[in-house]
Parts: C-alpha cells; sequence; structure tokens
C-alpha cells in the first residue's frame, strides 16, 4: 500500500519503513541504537493485540461500524475524542470526501482513524522505543486482524514535518469541494502554537469560537477558500448525513488538544532520539577503548541540557498563541477529559481547561503523566524534571517562561509535587 499524497498529507496514518536517513541527515533511525524495523514494539497496541492472540481480550463486531466501539474501549480511547478530516490525505483516499469524511479517535498516545463504509482501520501510537508505531486493523465478522505494517508510512511520518523522526502530524490544508487539495497552496502543521486563522483547514469544526476565524468547515471555491458558513458551527447536521458516527460532531476543545500533544510528542521523540544516539556513541567509543575527556562529558551534559529545553518549551506552552474569544463547546470531551486526572489535594489538574485565554488553566501539558514520558532516557527525564523545579521555584524567571507568572509557578509547583512521580 503506498502511502498517497505525500507533499501534502493532511491526517494520515499510513503504514511503512523509514527512509535510511531522517529528512535532516542526522539520524539513521534503520542503524543502532533505533533499529527501527527489527526493534519489537512496546505500546498500548501491541499490548492489546497479545492479549487478543492469548484470548484474553475478544474484540466484537457489529454493524455499521464493524470493531470500532469494541477497539476504542480496549484501548482505552474516549468517543467524545472523535473529530472529523475530509481532507483526502489519507492511505484510505477512495473512501474519504466532504460527505464521508474520516473520524479521528484518541486518548493520551494512540490514534484511530475510521471511514465510514471501509473495512480497514488505521491506528498508531506512541512507542517508548520507535517513537510512533503504525498498525492496520482489518475488520471482518469474524475476525479484527491487527497487523504492524511496516511499508511507505514513514516516507511521510518521518520528515521536517515530525523533527525527521517517527512522528505524527496535524495539518492543516486548502481542500476543494469534493475533499481533494490543492497541493500549490500552503499547508500548515498544526499546533497550540499555531495561528487561529492558519488551523483546520480540511476538517470539520463544531463548537463556538467568537470572533476568531479558522479554515475549517470550508472548501476552494476558485483560489478562494470560502469561509462564510465556516464559523461558530455548532453540529454537521445540516452538512452532511451523521448517520454511521459515534457523534454528530467534530469537537473543537479535542481539535485543539489533538494539535497540541502530536506536537509535544513529536518533541518528545526528537528530544530522546538525541540523547539516545549521544549516549550510545560515546559508549561505542569506550568500548573500543577511546577514553573521554572532562571536556567531552561536558560537551554530553550541555546537550542533554539542551534536549531538555526543547522539551521545557514545548510542555510549558511557551509558544502557545493566546485565544482572542473564548472557546464553547457542549460535547461530552471537555469533563471526560478532565476527569481522567492526576488531580492535587486542592482539585487541581493539569488536564483542566481554561478556554478564556489559552487552552488550560495550568499551562504544563499533561503529557508528563504519559509512558512516553517516563520511558524517556533516564539521564534526559532527570534533566528535565531538575530544570522544572528551577523554573518553578525560581524568584527570577527566565525571559522564556514571562507567561508564567508568580501564582501560576507556585499552583504548578504545587501540583506536580503531589502528582509527577520523580518531580
Amino acid at each position: 500500500m503506498k502511502c498517497l499524497l505525500t507533499m501534502a498529507v493532511g491526517w494520515l496514518f499510513a503504514i511503512g519503513v523509514p527512509s535510511t536517513v531522517s529528512a535532516q541527515g542526522l539520524m539513521d533511525i534503520e542503524e543502532p541504537p533505533f533499529s527501527y524495523s527489527d526493534t519489537v514494539e512496546d505500546n498500548r497496541v501491541s499490548r492489546l493485540i497479545a492479549k487478543i492472540q492469548s484470548k484474553e481480550v475478544r474484540l466484537d463486531y457489529s454493524k455499521p461500524r464493524g470493531h470500532l466501539e469494541s477497539l476504542l474501549q480496549a484501548l482505552d480511547i474516549p468517543v467524545s475524542s472523535q473529530t472529523l478530516v475530509f481532507s483526502k490525505t489519507s492511505m484510505q483516499v477512495q473512501h474519504i470526501s466532504r460527505s464521508n469524511p474520516r473520524a479521528i479517535y484518541f486518548n493520551d498516545d494512540t490514534y484511530v482513524g475510521w471511514v465510514r463504509g471501509s473495512s480497514l482501520v488505521e491506528v498508531s501510537t506512541a512507542d517508548s522505543k520507535l517513537g510512533a508505531a503504525f498498525y492496520t486493523v482489518d475488520m471482518k465478522p469474524w475476525r479484527a486482524k491487527m497487523t504492524r505494517s511496516d511499508y511507505d508510512c514513514l516516507g511521510c511520518h518521518a520528515t521536517s514535518m515530525t523533527g525527521g523522526l517517527p512522528g505524527h502530524m496535524m495539518r492543516s490544508v486548502s481542500p476543494f469541494h469534493d475533499g481533494g487539495i490543492n497541493a500549490q497552496f500552503p499547508s500548515h502543521v498544526t499546533s497550540d502554537s499555531s495561528p487561529f486563522a492558519e488551523r483546520w483547514g480540511g476538517w470539520y469544526v463544531t463548537g463556538g469560537h467568537g470572533s476568531m476565524q479558522h479554515m475549517g468547515n470550508a472548501f476552494l471555491r476558485g483560489n478562494t477558500l470560502d469561509l462564510r458558513r465556516s464559523g461558530n458551527v455548532t453540529d454537521l447536521e445540516d452538512r452532511i448525513d451523521t448517520s454511521g458516527y459515534l457523534l454528530p460532531t467534530s469537537d473543537i476543545a479535542a481539535l485543539m488538544v489533538l494539535g497540541h500533544q502530536t506536537s509535544v510528542h513529536n518533541v518528545l521523540v526528537k528530544a530522546d532520539f538525541t540523547v539516545r544516539k549521544l549516549e550510545y556513541d560515546r559508549a561505542q567509543r569506550l568500548a573500543k577503548g577511546q577514553s573521554t575527556s572532562e571536556t567531552d562529558d561536558k560537551e554530553l551534559s550541555m546537550q542533554i541540557a539542551q534536549a531538555a529545553r526543547q522539551v521545557l518549551k514545548a510542555i510549558l506552552f511557551c509558544d502557545e498563541v493566546p485565544l482572542e474569544s473564548p472557546i464553547e463547546t457542549a460535547g461530552e470531551f471537555v469533563p471526560e477529559f478532565e476527569a481522567r486526572g492526576p488531580i492535587d489535594s486542592k482539585e487541581r489538574s493539569l488536564r483542566q481547561f481554561d478556554l478564556q485565554t489559552r487552552l488550560f488553566r495550568y499551562p504544563c501539558s499533561f503529557l508528563v503523566y504519559t509512558e512516553a514520558f517516563d520511558a524517556l532516557q533516564p539521564t534526559l527525564r532527570t534533566e528535565i524534571l531538575t530544570q522544572l523545579r528551577t523554573i518553578l521555584t525560581a524568584e527570577t524567571v527566565p525571559d522564556q517562561y514571562s507567561h508564567l507568572n508568580a501564582t501560576t509557578l507556585t499552583e504548578l509547583h504545587e501540583i506536580l509535587s503531589e502528582t509527577l512521580t520523580g518531580y
């Protein structure tokens, strides 16, 4: 299966083998210490596959969605996370259109892509050694066959859009009426630092956002994206037939979280792979009897500290674009997301939304609680936590963290002290 629309992919769960060298030419992910294709995966999806094979878990099949509901439940992915993308930017391009968008469901580390009318489900997940791992689910009434497929995917998912390493991206494109995309127009990788006006081209968006304008719910008329009916859409019933979908919406808060966490996951992968390579090279030199100098050791420490700073910039929302209008959503995504915790003794959580001037009330990413963060190289994770404590307890905060006022610093320190192991 070939990865379609490589140069203008929106959100793609294709499957494949990485090119020998990353897009930036820095790390060959098929060579040690990575050996992407030969590494046995260990993640939420691979563990589910093992349970299915041992008959500990069974996925139930029912029409019209096959194993979708059962799969989401087994992966602990909430239905409320549903977002809909109608741009033809998937390996299932033949099934996708404005009238038949692809549904994306997700939790903190795993993403499921389902298209109405297709027996194939696409799944990707964060993996402690691979960065990102990709799977397909072939849905048949008598069985669901889940497979890790290593062909063609990382031609898109290990490029400059993902830091040159296996990762995820959320793209905003300029779609035609049928869902095809104009590759001559600019496209944008969406994160919390993206200007609101550049987000969600090729996606449906439901929810209020006041006077702010985005690219969602719209398509090209000639050379212009028609935005006349694109804003503050509450449901999609008058735009598409939503029967068959688990929800009639594509929640704006879920879209915002999706953009944040995909970009942060890529930062974590880039930092981890960088430190893994540095430490592997050092170990190789020592194994060959080559001594390292004090200068070499200091240089390694400096590089680890720099990798940690890049992570902190992402998880502390240093480049987040402020909201100019409040975000309003009536779905269950916000309360269900907040309920996942952890919550401190004062009922505070990093998952609590703000949605008035920024995404979260407490600007430190909930991804610090994930397996991906815990699995970072020990030297890197320790350095991140050391720097984080220094920032949150310092009398004078560096300029790059000036968006964190004294009250916010204290609150974050208190929350993390109670809820984050190792902090």
